[in-house]
């Protein structure tokens, strides 16, 4: 059983292993158990299974969704990649599998300065589905990857004038 940080002291304390959504995902990947239990959200899961195609992965709670996997439907992203044929798909892993399976690469927060970088600065770039990560990578490495207007909506509520007040 996996557990993300977020989940209930009484579902932490059984499960197998506890940590972020990363560190879920290589534990997932290194199990020897047939069921994976994943106390997450779906993307979470969806990666699980991506990793353990021959094992079950359950998610408990089937409405466990995640506002920023959800601002980016596979079948629109679809379309916005087919309008930028030239581009490259940088997607971060807090993405559903539909995502996953349009882009290029997967990267997480702690690794994606490095993989945008690891492609020629000639080379277009769409970043998904996070425009706020997207944003920080544009502004530390100087490029001007495509951003896709997604966010997640517990961290579009922190602003300069609420952490000050």
């Amino acid at each position: 059983m996996l557990a993300h940080y977020y989940q209930e002291p009484d579902i932490q304390d059984v499960a197998d292993y506890i940590g972020d959504s990363l560190g879920l995902a290589q534990q997932a990947e290194q199990t020897t158990a047939d069921m994976i239990v994943f106390a997450g959200v779906h993307f979470m899961a969806e990666t699980a299974k991506i990793l353990n195609p021959s094992k079950k992965v359950v998610i408990p709670d089937l409405k466990a969704g995640c506002s920023l996997s959800d601002s980016c439907p596979p079948t629109l992203f679809k379309k916005f990649k087919e309008l930028h044929p030239d581009h490259k798909v940088v997607s971060y892993i807090n993405c559903s599998a539909g995502i996953k399976a349009l882009s290029d690469v997967i990267c997480t927060s702690s690794n994606a300065k490095i993989i945008v970088e690891s492609f020629p600065e000639d080379q277009p770039i769409i970043f998904a589905p996070d425009k706020n990560l997207g944003a920080y990578i544009n502004k530390v490495t100087g490029r001007n990857m495509l951003l896709w207007n997604g966010a997640c909506m517990v961290h579009e509520i922190f602003s300069l004038e609420k952490l000050l007040s």
